[in-house]
């Protein structure tokens, strides 16, 4: 991370330097124009045909699939008259979540997370949004994301989207994104039940590293979460001629969801957190009960080693050496002793 922003120590603010992992595909720009009666959608070739949705009255999304290019970033940047401040943190994709607003925009950033359950690996793209009159232009790293049901409701008309304004798409689309955060909440919590249960029974060395695991999974999540609330609360507050005080009801909508969300994690790692406290009081009583039994068998077998180091001292003199009963009767003194020890250590309930 220090090594991108490294890269703008020394340029001018509002100069365009992506910061982020390149990825291989070209930037791909996508177009949804609606109303109510109307519906176009299609992939955009050539950028000088976006002037003529910039001056429309239905609304139009534009939806670019990476920034790395930042020619063309700038070129949009110009024709929709974006400031160059948010053309910069449009490229920074490792920008926190944040809201601005600006006379004829509004620029918001959130992260969108992804959960691989086969390598069991978190993963976050910066989906950042700019808000227009009649249109929404959006910028996402890659081209995979979670906003086909938002395509597929303009599509079919469902809903009241069709009806509102470019403000209720904004809304859409956060909404899509953070119902993405329960089902991976969702996901990693499962995790936490079964980790639960398996401590319980027959904790394994390989549990402690799932708990420290799922918890930096947690405190990642919770990073990208915590601003975003602060964002989602601007929304609610605007007083931007671009947010209808209709849509802000949605907005405080998902601001109550995002608050949810964030209980949820706290609730989560509180439970990880007692079973850390759990994994370990097991650890120890497993080695404190290992210990108690070695101990035991020493305890027994201190007076039958000493009498076996007595009797095998090579002095020549030992009468008992002599004896014909000799060796068993020191046989069975040493079981007299092992079972007395063992009475004893029972009577006193130590075993």
């Amino acid at each position: 991370m220090a090594s991108n922003y490294s890269q703008k120590a020394g340029l001018p603010p509002g100069t365009l330097t992506y910061l982020g992992v390149k990825p291989e595909h070209d930037i791909k720009i996508s177009m949804i124009d609606y109303d109510e009666s109307h519906l176009e959608m299609k992939v955009i070739e050539e950028t000088n045909v976006l002037p003529t949705y910039h001056a429309k009255s239905t609304v139009s999304w534009i939806n670019l699939d990476g920034v790395h290019n930042l020619d063309l970033i700038s070129e949009i940047g110009k024709i929709f008259t974006i400031h160059p401040l948010m053309l910069e943190d449009i490229a920074n994709t490792s920008h926190r979540p944040k809201l601005e607003e600006q006379d004829e925009h509004i620029f918001f950033t959130l992260k969108m997370l992804f959960y691989d359950e086969s390598s069991a690996e978190l993963s976050s793209e910066q989906v950042s949004m700019v808000l227009g009159k009649n249109y929404l232009i959006s910028f996402q790293e890659y081209e995979a994301d979670i906003f086909d049901q938002v395509r597929e409701r303009i599509k079919s008309g469902s809903g009241r989207i069709r009806g509102r304004g470019a403000d209720y798409l904004v809304y859409a689309l956060v909404d899509a994104v953070v119902d993405s955060y329960f089902e991976i909440i969702e996901k990693l919590e499962a995790q936490v039940d079964l980790l639960e249960d398996r401590i319980q029974f027959e904790p394994d060395k390989s549990d402690f590293h799932q708990i420290m695991k799922l918890k930096k999974e947690f405190a990642n999540i919770r990073r990208h979460i915590s601003p975003l609330r602060e964002a989602l609360g601007f929304f609610e507050k605007s007083e931007s001629k671009l947010i209808d005080v209709r849509t802000k009801y949605f907005f405080r909508d998902v601001f109550d969801h995002i608050l949810l969300a964030s209980d949820s994690l706290e609730a989560s790692r509180d439970r990880l957190s007692i079973i850390l406290d759990t994994f370990n009081s097991t650890i120890s009583n497993r080695m404190n009960q290992v210990m108690k039994t070695l101990t035991i068998i020493s305890t027994i077998f201190i007076p039958l080693t000493f009498i076996a180091g007595l009797y095998g001292m090579n002095f020549h003199y030992m009468p008992e050496l002599q004896w014909k009963w000799a060796y068993p009767a020191v046989l069975g003194l040493m079981g007299i002793i092992f079972i007395g020890m063992i009475v004893y250590l029972k009577k006193r309930k130590w075993m």
